[in-house]
Parts: structure tokens; sequence; C-alpha cells
């Protein structure tokens, strides 16, 4: 078998395995007031403090969460609230789902290869003078592209708005601190670079702390913004998954273009291609070919691919991420391939060839389908 579906999930790093193995072995819940509750409260907050380092907030606004659709959920939801709710046509559905029923939801849309539309933005923005919170995600979880969010920062300073961004596929990926960016929040996912599936966080920029309307109160833990005990293997192995991301930063840009130039010799179009991507991410629509097929194909052959969000319950259809860029029929005929951090150039090899077999194989079926009526109109 070989994984490439790292937007998905990342393997587990060794470093992270490792942390979480040792938290394991701690049995204290960082609310106790004892000895084994303060050996568990240490390896939290060394914890916050190393993703708050990295990322640029004060560890007083690092609120530890479940996941990344906790962290984007928490955010639409304490923010929101009477508020005007902005959101991109791309944006993942844990937050386009976030909202309340019965609030009221604006779209942003995109252009063609998939970033923000920042005119739309600033016009939408300049309609009311309510507050509003704007939802743009750093870089999209099925086509890699990434939003120019600084400029989107800039506009929304101008009406006060504030900017949530989904930071979840790029954590790790590219660079996300919360300052240079610009944004008020900002979520991540553990597992999405490395680290145990369990364990997210909701970042809040500000020197003092945040006040946020929790979704569930419980024990008034993470200052009172998220109630329950933390899962504290899952946390601190994020920070080291986190660490390890950022300390040994890989470029698959090269492997990635390796990938898409095969794939467009296949008749294929690379989804957002003309924007800045992540460099592990390609999104290739094979044209008169559903997403399903191509998937079934290339798993037997021993890839791990996906179609979009793996979100989504397992569920393969047409993507809405490239409904929105326009891109019509080819939103149902895509797949992505998102390369791991232990990727090889033989794994990328091996998918070529199987890509390649699986286009000839598909392409020979649909000349055989064109073919057969006028066969059977002879007869």
């Amino acid at each position: 078998m070989i994984y490439l579906d790292a937007n998905a999930t990342e393997p587990l790093r060794p470093e992270s395995r490792l942390a979480a193995l040792e938290a394991l072995d701690c049995v204290g819940n960082p609310s106790s007031p004892h000895k084994a509750g303060r050996a568990a409260r240490a390896l939290l907050d060394d914890a916050r403090k190393r993703v708050s380092t990295r990322l640029g907030v004060h560890p007083d606004n690092c609120v530890f969460t479940s996941g990344g659709t906790e962290a984007n959920t928490l955010a639409v939801k304490a923010v929101g609230r009477n508020r005007r709710i902005l959101i991109g046509a791309t944006e993942h559905d844990a937050v386009r789902k976030a909202a309340d029923d019965g609030e009221l939801v604006e779209w942003l849309p995109v252009l063609p290869d998939g970033t923000i539309d920042l005119a739309a933005l600033e016009k939408t923005l300049a309609r009311s003078e309510a507050a509003a919170l704007v939802c743009v995600m750093l870089a999209n979880n099925e086509t890699g592209v990434i939003n120019p969010i600084e400029d989107v920062a800039s506009l929304c300073r101008k009406t006060g708005a504030w900017l949530h961004v989904d930071a979840v596929q790029a954590v790790g990926r590219v660079s996300a601190d919360i300052g240079t960016l610009g944004a008020d929040s900002l979520a991540l996912s553990g597992h999405k670079f490395g680290g145990m599936k369990g364990a997210g966080a909701l970042l809040l920029a500000g020197d003092a702390p945040v006040v946020l309307h929790p979704m569930q109160a419980g024990g008034g833990q993470e200052r009172g913004r998220r109630g329950g005990t933390q899962a504290l293997p899952a946390i601190v192995s994020l920070a080291a998954a986190l660490d390890a991301a950022l300390d040994q930063p890989v470029d698959f840009t090269g492997l990635r273009d390796r990938i898409n130039a095969a794939a467009s010799c296949c008749g294929a179009t690379i989804c957002g291609e003309d924007a800045p991507r992540l460099h592990n991410t390609s999104c290739i629509a094979l044209p008169g070919v559903r997403s399903e097929a191509q998937l079934i194909a290339l798993d037997l052959e021993g890839f791990c691919v996906s179609a979009g969000s793996a979100c989504s319950s397992g569920k393969v259809g047409g993507s809405h991420v490239l409904a929105a860029m326009g891109l019509g029929d080819l939103a149902g005929n895509a797949i992505r391939v998102s390369l791991p951090w232990n990727v090889t150039e033989a794994d990328v090899s091996g998918f070529i060839a199987a890509y390649e077999r699986m286009a000839r194989r598909q392409s020979a079926r649909s000349s055989r389908a064109q073919i057969a009526p006028a066969d059977q109109i002879g007869m």
C-alpha cells in the first residue's frame, strides 16, 4: 500500500508517537491539585507554550479542542453571535455548516483559480455597517490553493470585521503565524501534520485572554472556553508533531509537479494550477471519468488517494469546491493526491505509472462506448 492521502491525515511522526507514549504514562488529570495532577498540568502547559510560540499567539489564547472541526465550529458559533457571517464558497464543511440555523450567512465567491474574490469581499463588507465575521481558509483541503490572507485581513481591518482562518491544511506546510497573517482567530488540527488524531486548537490574537462563549462549559477548562478534561496524549503529540514539521521542513513541489505533468499528458485538468498552492497537493480532474471509478482503480493497484474532503462520511460526489471554481462537470471527475511527510520518489513514480494505466483503460472504454452504437446500427 502506498499512502498518498496526507490531507485526510498524515502518518504519525516518530517524535509525535514518542511524546504520546510518554504522556500515556502520566496518570494525573491536569486539573487536579496533587502531584500527579501537577505533572500532567506541566505537560499540558509545555505543549501550549510550544504551540503558541510557533504560531505567534499568547499562551493564554491557545484553546485546545478535539480537532479542527471543533476549533472552527467554536470560532463561528462564539464569534458569529449577532454578526453577519461571510463564508468563502470553497470553505470546508467544518466552517460551512457551523453557523446555527436561522443565522444570516453570505457566501463569498472565488475566482476561477480558486482564490477568494477580494473585490467581492470588499463590496460585501461595504454593504452594511453591521459587525461581520469573515471566514476564509489559508489553504484549501481539496486543491491546495493558498488564499491571500494578508489582503483579506487588510479589508477586514478597514471595516472592523473579525477574520477567522481555517489553517488546518496549512499548518506545518506553509507559514501560519497569526500575527503575520493578520487573523483574529485560527484553527488547526494535530493529525494533519503528523500528530495523533483527537487534538486541535483554536488560536486567538491578542495579549490578554480572549473571552469566548463556550459550546460546552463543563468544568471550565481552557479558561472557560472549552470544558472537558484535555486529551493530554493527543495534545502533547500535536506539539511534538508541530515542532518536527517546522524543524524539518520539506518541499515536495518537484514531486507534485511530476504528478501534474504526467496527468496533464493523460488529458487531465490540474485544478487551481494558476494559483499559489500547497507543495504537497494535486487536484486532478480526468474528463469523462467519475472520481469513484478512478479511486477504485487506483486502490486496486495499491494507491490510497481521495476525492475531495475525507470528512464527509466516506461519500464520493461532486465537489462544491470545484463547482465554485466554475469547473462544471469536472467537479465529479477529480481526485486529490496529497503527499505525506515520508513520501519517496519511488512512491510518486509508482503512482504516475498506475495513473497512466488507469487513464489509458478509461480512455479505451470511452472509445468503445462511442463506437458501439454505430456498430449496432449496421447490424
